[in-house]
């Protein structure tokens, strides 16, 4: 190991996994890192992040709970490994646009929260620091690496990206529990939406908002229209729409 590494703070080292829980010497120890903290996210997929506290990951293991301090600093240090394990390796996105480089990416990280919605929640505690953090912003970078964009500008595209689909998941979860609540899939409920507020709102008050609902648009989306994430489309509607920035700033940069 470089002695760099070697010299890293525990939180990082743990993140990065840059010290083996064992000397070499005798049997594996039967606790790690990387145990406790795939625990944590099998428990979070399963109840969400209230269900993966270190009193819940210790009962899982069936270990005491001041066990699991040897392997994880506190609360705050095991969201941060969560959040890094459970990203995961980030798309290949092969060597073609970028434009359909950055949608892919998107795409992928949209589809990842969707899988696992804790991830959205978790607090954004600074810059990637993780390896699979990293991964996922070289990737972005490397489909990004072809335009005359400068750093500061690709790093911001990124951020935007990253922040949009974050902002995008969250509010699809909390429509998703509002949904769940009611019955209905979310098109039937926009359609129930439009036709209650049509019958309260008088053109003269809301003379937008009127032609809005009586546009035909919230009837025309079929059932399934939102079922899949990745083809929302008010998803896609934004992203494009941010690619569509992007775009502007790429072309402008080779002026």
């Amino acid at each position: 190991m470089p002695a760099d590494q070697e010299d890293a703070p525990a939180e990082l080292a743990r993140l990065w996994r840059l010290r083996a829980s064992s000397s070499g010497l005798g049997r594996p120890a039967a606790l790690d890192t990387e145990r406790v903290v795939r625990t944590g996210v099998e428990l979070a997929d399963r109840d969400g992040l209230q269900g993966a506290t270190l009193p819940k990951i210790a009962k899982e293991l069936g270990v005491s709970p001041m066990s699991l301090y040897r392997h994880v600093g506190s609360k705050d240090e095991l969201l941060v490994l969560m959040r890094d394990l459970a990203l995961g390796e980030p798309p290949a996105l092969g060597a073609g646009d970028w434009r359909e480089g950055l949608h892919a990416w998107a795409v992928a990280y949209r589809l990842l929260t969707h899988r696992r919605p804790w991830l959205a929640r978790l607090p954004v505690a600074g810059p990637p620091l993780g390896p699979y953090e990293v991964a996922w912003l070289e990737a972005g970078l490397g489909a990004l690496s072809g335009t005359a964009l400068d750093w500061a500008a690709k790093v911001g595209s990124m951020t935007l990206l990253s922040g949009y689909v974050r902002q995008a998941s969250l509010l699809a979860e909390e429509q998703e529990q509002g949904l769940s609540d009611s019955g209905m899939g979310q098109a039937e409920s926009e359609r129930a939406y439009a036709r209650t507020l049509a019958r309260l709102i008088t053109p003269e008050r809301y003379p937008q908002t009127a032609q809005l609902l009586t546009s035909g648009i919230f009837e025309a989306a079929p059932d399934d229209a939102y079922d899949d994430p990745a083809t929302d489309p008010d998803f896609t509607f934004g992203l494009n729409r941010l690619l569509d920035g992007i775009a502007t700033a790429v072309e402008t940069s080779t002026e």
